[in-house]
């Protein structure tokens, strides 16, 4: 059975049996296409001197408009505190709203404002641009495999939750 080295283009790889050397690769691989993911955003987020934990939250907000504090704080896996920090500025700039809970008065309910839906939209743009040349670049079958391992790669408590959203 022939080797290939991972990104070198070539079919049939045997996936079970990645070398050390294959796998320093696709986590180098990671790395990267990580810093080319953020990049983007990281430029328009320095417009607003909001750093990624700004922007994740205004996505997942943007996600589950009314989501509770508590429920952005297990999707984000973050302290208390570092989140009402990022909560707080973007309150502040008009960003997000928090509204008390109708159920539960100690219940903090986050809405993305005009300001804030315009300001993800250019985020959201940026890395869908970046996405969808990639994966038209590769190929159906790519980007079926790429979710697959990114799925797998995640915990099992966040691949239920990523599940349950119901993309």
């Amino acid at each position: 059975m022939a080797e290939s080295h991972m990104g070198s283009g070539q079919r049939g790889e045997s996936l079970l049996f990645l070398t050390d050397e294959q796998l320093r690769k696709g986590i180098e691989l990671m790395f990267f296409a990580y810093k080319g993911f953020t990049s983007d955003p990281d430029r328009i987020l320095e417009d607003y001197g909001y750093g990624r934990a700004h922007h994740r939250a205004i996505h997942f907000i943007h996600r589950a408009p009314g989501t509770t504090v508590n429920n952005l704080l297990s999707i984000l896996g973050v302290t208390k505190q570092s989140l009402n920090r990022v909560l707080r500025t973007l309150i502040e700039d008009g960003m997000i709203e928090s509204r008390v809970g109708t159920r539960d008065k100690r219940e903090r309910h986050l809405y993305l404002t005009e300001k804030g839906s315009i300001l993800e939209t250019k985020l959201s743009e940026a890395q869908q641009q970046r996405m969808r040349s990639a994966f038209r670049a590769a190929g159906p079958e790519a980007v079926s495999g790429f979710r697959q391992v990114l799925e797998e790669m995640m915990d099992p408590e966040m691949r239920r939750h990523f599940r349950s959203t119901g993309d």
